[in-house]
C-alpha cells in the first residue's frame, strides 16, 4: 500500500512540475496590471511576502483550478480527503470547517430586539448544513467538538420565550436517507426544504400542502455547487435542481425587487437564466436580491415577512399557497436596513430562516 501511495505522490509531483513549466513557457503567469509583487528583505522577514505571493497566484494563476482539481484527486487517493476545508467522502462532499462558538450574543441580541419592538409573532428556523446531518461521514477528529444541533440549541436558549423556535435539525436527521442535501453543495435540496416547511407552516397556523400535489420538474441534473467550486473535485456526481409547482393551487401574480427601498422593478419568480451561469442555484426565488415583494392569488389578506439567507431561496415557493403577500429581506445581500424597504408591523408574522453558518457571522 505504501508503495502505491509513493507512486501516486511521485506522479502528482511530476504533473505539478510540468504544469508550472507549461505556464511559465506560455507566459500565462502574468499579473493583471503587469506587475509581479515587489519583494524585499523586510517583506521576507515580516512574513508579508507570503501574503503578497498568495494573493498574486490566486488572482493570476491561469491553471489554478486545474491544480486544485489535481490536488483533490491525489489527496483523495492517498487517504487525505480534506481539500480547502472540504471533506471528500464516497458519495458526497461535506464542509469540514469546525466551529466551537458558544457566545451568540450578537445575533440573539438582534433577533430579540426585533421581537421586542415588533407587534406581530416571530418564528425562527436555523438549518443545519449537510455536514451537520451527515456528521457520521466525517473523520472523528472533526466531530469531537459541539455538534451543529448543540450549537443551534445554544442559540435558541439565548432567545426570548416570545420567539417560536422550530427544530429543523431532527426533522432532517430523520429524513437523512432521502435526497435532502446536495452531494456537491452544503445546502439542502428542494425536498429537504419541503420536509422542514411542513413543520414551519403548521407553526404559522396552516395545514401543509401534500407533496404529491406538486409537479416536480427536474430543471437540470448538472448542478455543481459551492463545495465543488472550493475543491474542483470533478469526480463528485452532479446534483438535480427541482422546481415544485402546486397543481391547481395559488399562483404568483407578481414579484417586485429592490436594492434600496426607493426603486422597485418587476422580476421573475424563477430566474431560469441562472441555469446558463456558474451559479445555477440562483434559479430559485429571491436569490442575490436584497428585497423582494411577492403577491399571490391567495385571497386571505395574510401577509408574511421572511428574513433569510440563501437557504430560504428554494423554501419560499412552498409558502405561496398560504399568503396573499410575502416580503423577503436578505441582510447578506443588502447594504441598507430592513426599514428602508418595509414597515415590519405591516406584517402579522415574521419568519427568520437561515443556515447555521449565518449564526457564526
Amino acid at each position: 500500500m505504501r508503495k502505491i501511495i509513493n507512486q501516486i505522490t511521485c506522479v502528482s509531483v511530476i504533473i505539478f512540475t510540468l504544469l508550472v513549466l507549461v505556464i511559465t513557457l506560455s507566459g500565462t503567469l502574468t499579473s493583471k496590471d503587469g506587475n509581479f509583487p515587489k519583494l524585499s528583505l523586510s517583506s521576507v522577514l515580516d512574513g508579508s511576502v507570503g501574503t503578497k505571493l498568495n494573493q498574486f497566484f490566486t488572482e493570476n494563476f491561469a491553471f489554478r483550478n486545474l491544480l486544485i482539481s489535481e490536488k483533490a484527486v491525489v489527496e483523495s487517493q492517498t487517504g487525505e480527503s480534506i481539500v480547502n476545508g472540504v471533506f471528500i467522502s464516497d458519495d458526497m462532499l461535506l464542509d469540514a470547517h469546525t466551529h466551537d462558538k458558544q457566545d451568540f450574543t450578537e445575533i440573539s441580541k438582534k433577533i430579540n430586539s426585533f421581537s421586542n419592538s415588533y407587534s406581530g409573532a416571530v418564528y425562527l428556523a436555523v438549518i443545519p448544513s449537510s455536514a451537520g446531518v451527515y456528521s457520521d461521514k466525517l473523520p472523528e477528529y472533526l466531530t469531537y467538538r459541539n455538534t451543529q444541533k448543540q450549537q443551534i440549541d445554544s442559540l435558541y436558549d439565548t432567545l426570548s420565550d416570545n420567539i417560536r423556535k422550530i427544530d429543523a435539525y431532527n426533522i432532517l436527521k430523520m429524513m437523512s436517507d432521502s435526497y435532502i442535501y446536495y452531494r456537491s453543495d452544503s445546502k439542502w435540496t428542494s425536498y429537504g426544504a419541503y420536509c422542514v416547511y411542513r413543520s414551519v407552516v403548521q407553526k404559522l397556523g396552516f395545514q401543509p400542502s401534500s407533496y404529491d400535489k406538486y409537479t416536480i420538474q427536474h430543471i437540470t441534473d448538472n448542478f455543481k455547487g459551492d463545495l465543488v467550486s472550493m475543491t474542483q473535485y470533478m469526480k463528485s456526481k452532479p446534483d438535480i435542481l427541482d422546481v415544485c409547482i402546486f397543481s391547481g393551487g395559488a399562483e404568483v401574480l407578481g414579484c417586485k425587487a429592490s436594492a434600496d427601498g426607493l426603486n422597485f422593478s418587476d422580476t421573475d419568480f424563477y430566474n431560469t437564466k441562472a441555469l446558463n451561469s456558474e451559479n445555477m442555484y440562483d434559479l430559485y426565488p429571491t436569490a442575490k436580491k436584497p428585497f423582494v415583494r411577492i403577491n399571490t392569488s391567495v385571497n386571505n389578506q395574510r401577509k408574511l415577512l421572511v428574513i433569510k439567507d440563501s437557504y430560504a431561496n428554494c423554501f419560499i415557493p412552498f409558502l405561496i399557497q398560504h399568503y396573499s403577500e410575502i416580503a423577503v429581506f436578505s441582510p447578506e445581500d443588502s447594504e441598507v436596513p430592513l426599514e428602508n424597504f418595509v414597515n415590519p408591523d405591516d406584517f402579522e408574522q415574521t419568519l427568520f430562516l437561515f443556515g447555521i453558518e449565518s449564526i457564526y457571522n
